[in-house]
């Protein structure tokens, strides 16, 4: 049996806890990464869900989104694939993509828009409001955003993705006016 190889776009860029031979910088083509997909458990809860990244086919085909790939041994594929469809359920699927710099294909999990977890194609104001407010067991919806995006601008410098960032800058913001609006209190 041949070697498979993983696709991380969300939390596989700086939490790959599975054994890999192998990892790359790169690109898959034809797809944005948005803050659409629900997490009831590891960055929120069933009744205050938080918003982590999943993948959606792009209207441009040069559309990129920039992580990392995984080459996972022979021996250790279904080990690393049970792992994987465990860590990320709630509406996720497996799909074969073409990986950029290196012409080969990987093995991605995406939330699909009629998944009972896509949240929908809500604006950024919104999706911050649901982050800067969700935890689950992972830790803070928050830390989530903020290592995607340090990630990102570590594996991929110069690059930008215009979603990823201005929510970092959203959430930032409301950081901002809740640590302001603290302060005020204090004095109150």
């Amino acid at each position: 049996m041949p070697s498979m190889w993983v696709f991380g776009y969300g939390s596989l860029i700086w939490k790959a806890d599975f054994p890999y031979e192998k990892k790359l910088v790169g690109y898959i083509k034809g797809y944005i990464r948005r803050f659409y997909q629900k997490s009831t458990d590891h960055r929120g809860v069933p009744n205050r869900p938080g918003r982590v990244v999943t993948l959606l086919a792009s209207t441009n085909p040069d559309d990129q989104v920039w992580g990392l790939a995984y080459k996972i041994s022979s021996q250790n594929i279904e080990n690393v694939v049970n792992h994987l469809d465990f860590r990320e359920k709630g509406g996720y699927i497996k799909k074969t993509v073409l990986f950029y710099p290196c012409d080969f294909s990987k093995s991605i999990q995406s939330g699909e828009e009629d998944n009972p977890n896509f949240a929908g194609m809500e604006n950024v104001d919104t999706i911050a409001r649901h982050i800067i407010v969700s935890r689950g067991i992972s830790g803070s919806n928050v830390e989530y955003l903020y290592k995607l995006a340090s990630a990102m601008r570590t594996i991929a410098p110069g690059v930008q993705d215009e979603h990823l960032f201005a929510l970092e800058k959203a959430v930032k913001e409301l950081e901002q006016r809740e640590e302001e609006s603290l302060e005020l209190d204090q004095f109150s």
